[in-house]
């Protein structure tokens, strides 16, 4: 088929200081009379611009472009747009995984006679090394580089394959280690708003646009560019030249008015707009934020609302480009050229918003900034704030209420239960509540120089006021740049917070992603032998059960100030409004409010504490600025030298079986259930990305390669190999499998010996007669990160599909692109509401011509041959999604397309 170019005509030239420049001009798509250009959403007119350029009648059909052109707010239909981005990031937790697919398919390609070298990303990609760093050391100046000592000898393979890959794999740059936060480092460095690429007819430019893998990509939206997280698998189909595939969104527009009041932090508003939107229900939508509130509030304000898209459940919580995106992007160090470049392309593509402008959009939400109060949210969800004035009697509601409804379950005699912390001769009573990790961390806030110069004046004062830390609380500052050091130092504030113990322990993604490290040992011991409920409180997104320490099961975020506030309380179990926060040596009672920053000293601070220079300098030298991986060697060689001794890298099975010749689809029969969930099991339980445990299937093959336990490393940091990923699905400590009520953590029962076992130990036994397993669960299954692991891992275990209530976006997304078949109950009914229990024999009846939505017959039938039959809805929702399906996973597909191609 002889592709088309520019069939529309909607290619133009516009003048700037570089010469002229290419344009696809959208609006010659209203003066077609195609659609209302300039009703649409601006987040919708830079995916019309993307099916506009890429139109070539073969990928991106003209009909693509119409249908987005006509997109109708109250009603969009829902066809398949099919997106093209403009580059893709990468983390290293994720995007190891990513490299290892990659090198694989090359393996793999030539096994099956074709050119290896074809498997290379055709579009920028950048990887930040952030997620291995881990919380060893802290409250010492010499925290940060035993860490990263560390943090080197325990990811030495990792990263020189890594090395590997910058050096073999076209288009791919990585960031080293201990530069910062991949979300941080996108919004303050990669991220240009505008590029200019080639065409036919020489240079043109397009919107910055991305897919990440993590889920928090989300982050840049406040910057204007589009972009979300996906799953690994899907990541490498995009670097491979293949488009995201994706229904024509619903767009939410949230308008903002009033401002933030004295004493509320950015964080506060975040929180409190992700409570309303995930009441609001709006998984899958784009939401866009407009309005007076947007144009008074700074881009790192808007670039915390967008971080938390997945918190709130939204594809994207978008802000289109504008005067302050234009000033950020002066402040930041970029060149004149490229802000230029930026505001003389949207201006003429009609992407550059103003107050005046009102796009349609399908349903709006408002909120009041001026009705924003403090907050906190927890303990094991982020969408669930609690205001800082309930703050203790909410917790302690927690402590009684049952673990379905997110509490912790504790009878009346629990509840005055104490322990004694023992160290070095001191002796301190902790009770319910004691916060024994108070974390400054994460992408959500550490990009925000308000809340992190407000933790920093908290600091100061509570110094002043002869006010200290309590012993037993684990303290750490984990920035997401080495600007945000650069800023504290320049407003003399890192000297007090290091007094109060929050001295740098790295530049990643730490106590967030589960990289907290051990609490202290009395502490631990403390925390167990009173079967304590201890808190943390950590400036981060994600709280979900089990992922931040084993030994905390509270979990609160707050902003940076307020986790400094409650390191020095010390408890949750305490009214900051009305109570002391702690006592000086002269028995003199310190209140919250009186060592809280005003809001005008926090801006005073901000305008004199940071330049443009603090960025330049910091990213012109951040691909060497790391000896330790500076000094990595590795071999030139176009296919990777698998070691079969590894226990960190290793080849992964996907695409060993891999033929040219596809089978058809087939019925699923004989289907044994090896999980039966509850509602909101989160990426982190299918798959935790925290710390190992010894007695578990992973902890034990890690042992039988010679590997102790102290050198275990994470989850995360194993996820280039499969054998250690497979046995650590559902084996999160907190999940809870219906069919083992009696037990917590990753077990199941056995339908093959009746007995209670590992779910890696019970998968191993159905497939030794190759029967195949299903997972049931309720609501938004597969909350959380985009951890494409949680999908691999399902697979690997044998589990042929998941019959959930619904299902969060990406990993919907991620069980399709390893062939595992995602189906929902009909008419919001659960496998509670049917009667099911879990130890039912399942047939799922699969045409060979199955369609995307199609419904399709489940037969359950019980031990005593009472069967009940339900109607269930194909979550594939596309027709390259059902393609995928049909070929066994994105990997297959797209391997078979480039083999084909090769020959």
């Amino acid at each position: 088929m002889t592709a088309k170019f520019d069939p529309f005509g909607a290619r133009d030239v516009f003048s700037t200081s570089e010469g002229d420049l290419g344009i696809y001009r959208i609006g010659k798509l209203q003066e077609a009379g195609l659609g209302d250009i300039d009703k649409l959403p601006f987040s919708i007119r830079v995916l019309l611009e993307s099916v506009l350029r890429n139109c070539d009648g073969y990928i991106v059909s003209e009909d693509d472009v119409k249908t987005l052109a006509g997109w109708k707010a109250e009603s969009p239909t829902p066809s398949e747009v099919p997106f093209m981005p403009a580059r893709v990031v990468l983390q290293d937790f994720t995007g190891v995984p990513c490299v290892v697919d990659l090198a694989a398919m090359r393996s793999a390609m030539q096994r099956l006679g074709g050119d290896p070298a074809k498997i290379n990303p055709l579009i920028p990609v950048d990887l930040v090394i952030d997620h291995s760093v881990q919380v060893d050391a802290f409250g010492t100046a010499q925290a940060l580089d035993q860490n990263v000592a560390l943090e080197f000898k325990r990811n030495k393979e990792r990263y020189e394959f890594l090395r590997w890959g910058q050096k073999s794999l076209k288009n791919f740059q990585a960031i080293p280690p201990n530069v910062g936060i991949v979300h941080q480092v996108n919004l303050e460095y990669l991220a240009k708003g505008v590029f200019v690429r080639e065409d036919e007819k020489g240079k043109v430019c397009l919107p910055d646009s991305l897919v990440g893998t993590d889920s928090h990509t989300t982050m840049i939206n406040g910057l204007g560019v589009v972009g979300w997280g996906v799953g690994g698998i899907e990541a490498e189909a995009v670097m491979l030249g293949q488009p995201i595939y994706m229904l024509t969104p619903q767009v939410v527009g949230f308008e903002l008015t009033g401002k933030l009041g004295p004493g509320v932090t950015a964080t506060d508003m975040v929180l409190t707009i992700t409570q309303i939107l995930r009441k609001e229900g709006v998984v899958g939508k784009f939401v866009e934020f407009f309005g007076p509130g947007v144009s008074h509030m700074s881009l790192a304000d808007r670039a915390t609302i967008a971080n938390m898209a997945p918190e709130y459940g939204a594809t994207m919580g978008f802000f289109p480009v504008d005067a302050e995106t234009l000033n950020y992007m002066r402040r930041t160090g970029r060149t004149d050229a490229e802000v230029e470049r930026v505001e003389r392309y949207t201006k003429e593509q009609g992407l550059f918003r103003t107050d005046d402008m009102k796009p349609s959009y399908t349903s709006l939400v408002r909120l009041d900034l001026s009705t924003v109060e403090p907050s906190l949210a927890g303990p094991k969800r982020p969408q669930d704030r609690v205001p800082l004035a309930s703050m203790q009697s909410e917790f302690k509601k927690s402590l009684v209420a049952s673990p379905n409804e997110r509490g912790f379950g504790l009878g009346d005699a629990d509840m005055a239960r104490t322990a004694t912390v023992e160290d070095h001769g001191l002796e301190t009573e902790i009770g319910h509540g004691a916060v024994v990790i108070a974390a400054i961390t994460s992408c959500t806030n550490t990009s925000n120089p308000s809340v992190m110069l407000a933790a920093g004046l908290l600091a100061k004062k509570a110094v002043e006021k002869g006010l200290s830390v309590k012993p037993y609380v684990k303290t750490s500052l984990a920035p997401g740049s080495r600007v945000v050091t650069d800023y504290l130092n320049k407003a003399e504030l890192m000297d007090d917070l290091e007094k109060l113990g929050f001295n740098l322990v790295g530049y990643g993604c730490t106590t967030c992603i589960g990289n907290s490290g051990p609490l202290p040992e009395p502490v631990a011991a403390a925390v167990t032998q009173g079967s304590l409920v201890a808190s943390a409180v950590l400036s981060g997104n994600r709280n979900f059960e089990g992922r931040v320490n084993p030994h905390v099961k509270a979990n609160y975020l707050a902003s940076p100030p307020l986790v400094v506030a409650y390191a020095l309380a010390g408890t949750v179990d305490i009214d900051l409004d009305n109570d002391p926060i702690g006592t000086n040596a002269a028995g003199e009672e310190v209140y919250l409010k009186d060592i809280w920053p005003t809001n005008e000293e926090i801006a005073e601070t901000v305008e004199k504490s940071i330049t443009p220079e603090m960025f330049r300098e910091r990213y012109n030298s951040a691909y060497e600025s790391n000896p330790n991986w500076n000094a990595i060697s590795v071999p030139d060689s176009e296919l990777y030298t698998w070691d079969a001794d590894s226990t960190y890298i290793q080849e992964p099975p996907f695409l060993d079986d891999v033929k040219e010749t596809v089978a058809p689809i087939q019925s699923i029969t004989g289907a044994r259930v090896l999980a039966l969930l509850g509602d909101s099991v989160t990426t982190d339980h299918i798959s935790p990305a925290g710390a190992i445990a010894k007695d578990s299937p992973a902890g034990k093959y890690l042992m039988e390669h010679g590997v102790e336990p102290v050198d275990f490393n994470s989850y995360g940091s194993r996820r280039g190999n499969d054998r250690v990923m497979h046995r650590g699905t559902f084996a999160n400590i907190r999940i809870r499998n219906r069919l083992t009520p009696e037990k917590e953590g990753g077990w199941t029962k056995c339908f093959k010996t009746g007995e209670t076992m590992t779910i890696f130990d019970a998968a191993e036994i159905y497939k030794q007669d190759d029967t195949p397993l299903v997972v049931i669960a309720g609501k938004e299954y597969g909350t959380g990160s985009s951890r494409d692991w949680a999908a691999k891992g399902t697979f690997m275990l044998g589990v042929k599909a998941v019959i959930a209530s619904s299902f969060e976006r990406i990993h919907r997304s991620n069980l399709i692109g390893m062939g595992v078949l995602p189906l929902e109950f009909p008419n919001d009914s659960s496998w509670e509401s049917l009667g099911l229990t879990g130890e039912e024999t399942y047939d799922i009846y699969l045409p060979e011509d199955l369609k995307p939505l199609q419904k399709v017959t489940v037969s359950a039938k019980s031990a005593d041959g009472e069967v009940t039959t339900f109607d269930a809805t194909v979550r594939i929702d596309t027709p390259v999604e059902l393609d995928y399906y049909r070929n066994g996973g994105i990997l297959q597909t797209v391997l078979l397309k480039l083999l084909k191609e090769s020959k």
